[in-house]
């Protein structure tokens, strides 16, 4: 019996390409009558390496191209890196599943000599350390708890930004702790660094997978990949970020997790399946705007029932917003159209 073919569209980065290989995988254990196939598409995020993001415009930079396979039926489904994918899909698209998420936390790297890191914290960074990134969420809040510290532009694949790290370029880089530990390169990161110093971007660590609403067959296929627990954070994120009118290269924060009503211990372990083992748990989410000069950081958090999720997002903005945010959002549009 001939195997039907899907086409799974996606990035061709180390990163990305293991991320739809985890996805190929996945759908073709589950249905052994499937013949997955990758199509690499490369996004206008990936052609634009000279500049900052934040100045080169528009949102989707990653995902673009992506979703217009899917729009053309070139592809039958699309797998982002949840961090990169706006808040508004074009009409016709969906989310379909949003996988269990891995670290979501940022991680501090530095150089190793001798089988050591030569600074083995973020807390023993030199004064005017050179630390590179790519992130203006991480320099703002970076810069308000070490206004010294001179931070630069830092874009390329992993290997790229830890090489770079290696020749000496930099002090130290940041990148985000999923990714790495997906790519099997964990021994390199120095420090993961709590949510205090940096808050992760919306969805960072989650996996999510993009089809077309009407294509039943593919909906079907991918419900058994969604993970609930992550779901419902990644949601809450989104709607937080969504009410702030923000994009992914704006300095914005957020972090959802699901919490036990009497211990308040960190609990996102739901099984495969949509149910949720703890029916009893709680929703939290943290959130930050700051500004870029890092002096000002207007944060927050709120706490409600699972089934509230992207209400507690929203209203988690609406508070902060209350506190100023929006002046200081306005302020970097007006300097990033």
């Amino acid at each position: 019996m001939k195997k039907r073919k899907i086409i799974i569209a996606t990035r061709g980065s180390k990163l990305a390409l293991w991320q739809a290989e985890w996805i190929k995988a996945q759908l073709e254990k589950n249905n052994p009558d499937l013949e997955v196939e990758l199509k690499k598409i490369k996004t206008t995020g990936d052609m634009i390496l000279d500049v900052p993001l934040a100045q080169a415009g528009g949102k989707g930079l990653f995902v673009k191209e992506i979703e217009e396979a899917l729009l053309k039926k070139t592809a039958d489904l699309a797998v982002h890196s949840m961090k990169d994918v706006p808040t508004d899909l074009p009409e016709g698209l969906h989310l379909a599943a949003i996988c269990k998420r891995e670290d979501a936390r940022d991680a501090l790297f530095t150089k190793i000599s001798n089988s050591k890191f030569q600074i083995p914290n973020f807390k023993s960074l030199p004064n005017g350390a050179h630390v590179g990134t790519s992130s203006l969420r991480r320099i703002c809040q970076l810069l308000n708890k070490r206004p010294d510290l001179k931070i630069t532009q830092l874009r390329g694949n992993l290997d790229t930004r830890l090489r770079k790290l290696d020749e000496g370029q930099f002090d130290a880089i940041i990148l985000a702790t999923a990714g790495v530990k997906r790519l099997g390169l964990q021994k390199r990161i120095t420090e993961i660094l709590p949510s205090e110093i940096s808050l992760p971007a919306i969805g960072q660590g989650a996996v999510g997978v993009e089809c077309r609403v009407d294509d039943q067959l593919i909906n079907k296929l991918l419900k058994k990949l969604n993970h609930r627990a992550t779901s419902l954070c990644v949601k809450a994120e989104r709607a937080f970020l969504k009410k702030l009118e923000g994009g992914c290269q704006v300095p914005i924060g957020a972090y959802a997790r699901l919490v036990s009503q009497k211990s308040e211990v960190r609990s996102q372990k739901a099984g495969k399946t949509s149910k949720l083992k703890n029916q009893n748990s709680k929703l939290i989410i943290e959130g930050l705007v700051g500004s870029l000069d890092g002096k000002t950081l207007i944060k927050g958090s709120k706490k409600g029932s699972i089934e509230d999720a992207e209400s507690l997002g929203t209203k988690l903005a609406e508070i902060l917003l209350s506190k100023g945010a929006g002046k200081i959002l306005a302020e970097f549009y007006g300097t990033h159209p």
